[in-house]
């Protein structure tokens, strides 16, 4: 009998502030800096967290682990489908740190193909750009800024939204 079997489950055991000094010491051991750039699941660095950052406590037949990442503001949350094939140009998220996480489909980011179940974290200012897979692809994101356009306010809240700039 397992440890968690004896025990149960109870994911109330740590605290947040705990969890979040997990991860810091796990960064430190790993020599990582979540600001150097994208880091996606596909990176060594973040096979290393994997093993490093597992959590026993789960119910039978579940693996679970903490991501290397922390987002250290609040935070909003999208879903986006997208077409086979598209090309995201390079941009940025200036406002804050963001993470996707690939729910179906795929995308290729500097030569790694993401797909289900994988995920990348954008620090804030950071350009990159990304090919969507050739069935398409569902992500879900949480970004520490809004990926709305300002025409997606309403009326009211518009004032003077600035110009939409293609490119660097």
């Amino acid at each position: 009998m397992s440890t968690i079997e004896k025990r149960g489950f109870d994911p109330n055991q740590v605290s947040f502030d705990q969890g979040v000094e997990r991860i810091r010491l796990a960064a430190d051991r790993l020599q990582f800096d979540q600001a150097e750039g994208v880091v996606t699941s596909k990176d060594a660095v973040a096979q290393r967290a994997q093993r490093l950052l597992t959590v026993s406590n789960v119910p039978g037949g579940f693996t679970k682990w903490q991501l290397p990442v922390l987002l250290t503001r609040p935070s909003q949350m999208f879903i986006t489908v997208a077409e086979p094939g598209l090309q995201v140009g390079e941009h940025s998220h200036d406002e804050g740190d963001g993470i996707r996480f690939i729910a179906s489909g795929s995308i290729t980011f500097d030569d790694k193909e993401l797909s289900s179940g994988d995920w990348m974290f954008i620090p804030a200012g950071t350009r990159y750009s990304f090919e969507v897979g050739e069935f398409g692809a569902v992500m879900c994101y949480c970004y520490c800024c809004c990926c709305a356009g300002a025409l997606d306010l309403f009326p009211e809240q518009v004032v003077d939204p600035p110009p939409f700039v293609v490119g660097p």
